[in-house]
């Protein structure tokens, strides 16, 4: 039995909370937050006695093996970095830092403790019909592929933003609809066609003027290392609470994917476009249960368990840490090149 800890009791800590409660091999014992009243809420719902506002009692907990790090953006890096001097397992939620030194030093120190299991948080990696998606790329399904273009959209009002201070800032999140909500999905992409190498970008706030400081509407080209061209268009301006529309563009096949699931699909090989919908379509059974909210799919339990696992048998977890940094790299080149005007090389850490 693995013993954890969640640090920060906000909107997605639930998820952790029964994420973890689903896998018979964990149980959370201590919650932390900076508002007492949120931790006692959380541990009166789900029957957690020990509660904390400072987080290094959370580790200082001997009982405590693992943590969640569910706090805002700006907190991430400090948290994990003392986590893992502490002698912690890890795992932080997206986006794993704020600004790049945030991701160096996260990524070093993930490196300097190789005998515990760091990772950050990119369940859509783990839900089935991604998987699979992601086999019949590299087995060549689509023949070449030529584009992908990815349209990413949600809604987030001015009483979302309002919950938290952090939220909408600059110095709390380090920017907006990318870093929060579409790096799910632009994590999908690097997950499904390997890093991008440069990219170019423009970004605005269209409709939340005097209620955040950062950019809710986006677009960009990106090229990637393998010579594939993308585009992204995000905002959470919209009239939809979550949807994200994928197209590849194959000389062997095209796909429409839609919120993961295929919405259309043509070949003029034979057999092929059948193949690839049977392929991507998952029952719900497949799926495994949701935890938290449904657009967060079934993979936050699924991550989870693999972050178990992984400390269990003394192995690596399949998100480490250095490869979630990457995916906010992603993201921070998108900012640098809005800045700059230019094209912008995407580090890789």
């Amino acid at each position: 039995m693995v013993k954890c800890g969640i640090i920060g009791c906000g909107v997605i800590a639930p998820t952790h909370i029964e994420g973890y409660r689903a896998l018979p091999e964990a149980e959370v014992v201590h919650l932390c937050d900076l508002i007492p009243e949120r931790a006692a809420a959380l541990g009166e719902k789900y029957g957690i006695a020990r509660r904390s506002t400072d987080y290094r009692e959370l580790l200082a907990d001997p009982e405590v093996e693992a943590v969640s790090v569910c706090t805002d953006h700006a907190s991430h890096a400090r948290i994990v970095v003392d986590a893992l001097a502490a002698g912690k397992h890890v795992i932080c939620e997206k986006a794993l830092g704020r600004v790049p030194e945030d991701l160096a030093v996260m990524v070093q120190a993930a490196k300097a403790h190789p005998e515990l299991v760091s990772s950050g948080i990119f369940q859509h990696r783990y839900e089935p019909a991604n998987r699979r998606l992601r086999k019949l790329v590299a087995d060549g399904k689509f023949g070449k592929i030529l584009t992908v273009n990815l349209v990413f959209s949600c809604l987030r009002t001015e009483q979302y933003y309002r919950k938290d201070a952090w939220r909408g800032t600059i110095a709390g999140e380090g920017g907006g609809i990318l870093i929060n909500q579409a790096i799910h999905h632009l994590d999908q992409l690097r997950y499904l066609f390997g890093n991008a190498k440069r990219l170019v970008s423009r970004t605005a706030n269209l409709t939340h003027q005097g209620v955040i400081e950062v950019e809710d509407t986006a677009a960009f080209l990106m090229e990637f290392e393998s010579g594939l061209f993308g585009t992204v268009a995000a905002t959470n301006s919209s009239c939809v609470e979550w949807r994200s529309f994928l197209t590849i563009v194959g000389t062997e096949a095209n796909l429409e994917y839609a919120n993961e699931k295929p919405v259309f699909v043509e070949s003029p090989v034979e057999g092929r476009a059948a193949e690839i919908e049977r392929a991507l379509t998952v029952s719900d059974e497949e799926k495994g249960a949701i935890v938290g909210k449904k657009y967060y799919g079934a993979g936050h339990t699924a991550q989870l368990a693999d972050f178990i696992d992984a400390i269990r048998e003394k192995r690596r977890t399949e998100v480490e840490m250095a490869d979630a940094a990457d995916s906010a790299a992603l993201v921070m080149a998108v900012y640098e090149s809005e800045r700059t005007g230019s094209w912008v090389d995407i580090p890789a850490y």
